[in-house]
């Protein structure tokens, strides 16, 4: 069910009118609503998505599934906002209040598992909100402040792109602060060997040639795309494990342990109803599947999202890096455009990208109950970018991660009690 819906009225000066003519030039006021049932408002998400600026991550269908699998587990309420001029759907923004110890946080929905987080805009959004979105957001978290169901505490809002499609991002009016990591892109050309010849040195080129030959001594080397149910969900289980293995090294917490998250992918990689947004594919060397990778294709641009490879005899030989050139080929021979690696600065981006695009943070307490939790996340933010800035200390981090994993796996498991 909606909340009562809020109209608000901006004046705006437009060229005066012919002489004698009274003509009214005061635009249709903007009214907000906020809803919490996804079915209420999925046909006009969907008709907007297919119109609106906004990341894949912002469509119906994936927080549709987040919610189901993740967000009720968690007992994450929705608050999607809408706003419209008449029948004009100017942006939808969805929202969630969240339980952050005895604090109700509203965030984004979508959680961990969005690269990005963002509103879907129309087109123009900017000349159709003549008066700012400073203006348009007060009234936006007023709205949310008078209802018990999305009253909160703080407000956390991560990983915002500095641009949605080919808008500013508006949201970056509130006082944000940068993301203590990038994200990066890089545009495609229609064929791939100028592409390849461009981003890749001759000797590069040699290196990639020789491993290529190396992993060829081992079996055949074959890009597959699995397209039945049961193949993707082998393919899935596999990437799955091979990527805990790769937390598991590096020292950090396993993205497919929480509550939902494992199968939220399942549904997203293996269901035919996602089969034009999502992406499975491996590259098998012989009888291994020395690498797999999911990802994402949306309009003109393909977003790498989970990749993993096998730690066997083919790890020598840059299965992981073949996997990914095979990608880029992929989404040249589909007509896309753009090639986004999404968010992290792991050195193999740089190598191919031409862009970086900052993200950027917003975190403020809106009672005395949520300035802990606020401050906390603040300062955590603030002090993540520098250490991962100063590369001596992330360097010095990201060993003693490993080094703690190591140690974890090495460790014996505690006997049960008599």
């Amino acid at each position: 069910m909606a909340q009562a819906a809020k109209t608000l009225v901006h004046a705006r000066e437009d060229a005066p009118p012919p002489s004698g003519e009274a003509v009214d030039l005061a635009p249709a006021p903007i009214s907000l609503s906020v809803h919490h049932d996804f079915a209420a408002v999925e046909a006009d998400w969907r008709r907007f998505e297919g119109t609106a600026d906004c990341t894949p991550f912002q469509t119906f269908d994936w927080l549709f599934a987040w919610q189901r699998h993740v967000g009720t587990a968690k007992g994450i309420t929705p608050a999607i906002v809408i706003a419209r001029r008449g029948d004009q759907m100017l942006l939808l923004l969805p929202l969630g209040i969240a339980r952050r110890g005895f604090a109700r946080c509203l965030t984004f929905l979508g959680d961990v598992l969005c690269d990005y987080n963002a509103p879907l805009l129309a087109p123009d959004f900017t000349k159709l909100a003549p008066d700012g979105f400073l203006s348009l957001w007060r009234d936006m978290h007023r709205l949310l402040q008078e209802a018990p169901a999305t009253r909160h505490d703080l407000i956390t809002f991560d990983k915002m792109p500095a641009k949605i499609g080919r808008q500013k991002n508006p949201m970056l009016a509130l006082n944000v602060q940068l993301n203590p990591s990038g994200a990066y892109e890089t545009e495609l050309p229609a064929d791939w060997e100028p592409f390849y010849s461009s981003k890749r040195s001759s000797s590069t080129r040699r290196r990639d040639r020789t491993k290529l030959k190396r992993l060829g001594e081992l079996g055949p080397v074959k890009f597959v795309n699995p397209d039945t149910s049961a193949e993707l969900a082998l393919t899935f289980d596999l990437l799955v494990q091979q990527k805990s293995k790769a937390f598991a090294r590096m020292g950090v917490p396993n993205l497919f342990a929480p509550t939902g998250h494992a199968a939220f992918y399942r549904e997203l990689a293996t269901s035919p109803r996602y089969r034009s947004l999502v992406h499975l594919s491996r590259l098998d060397v012989g009888t291994t599947w020395a690498a797999l990778n999911l990802g994402i294709t949306f309009r003109d641009c393909y977003f790498h999202i989970l990749a993993s490879y096998d730690d066997g005899e083919t790890s020598r030989f840059g299965p992981g890096a073949a996997h990914l050139r095979e990608l880029l080929r992929y989404a040249i021979e589909r007509g896309l455009t753009r090639f986004d690696f999404t968010i992290g600065d792991e050195p193999y981006k740089r190598d191919w990208c031409d862009t970086e695009q900052q993200l950027f943070d917003y975190s403020a307490a809106t009672t005395l109950r949520g300035l802990p939790s606020a401050a906390m996340t603040f300062g955590w933010g603030r002090a993540k970018r520098a250490i991962k800035q100063t590369a001596p200390v992330w360097n010095a981090v990201q060993r003693l991660r490993a080094a703690a994993g190591s140690l974890r796996k090495k460790a014996p498991a505690p006997k049960d009690a008599d």
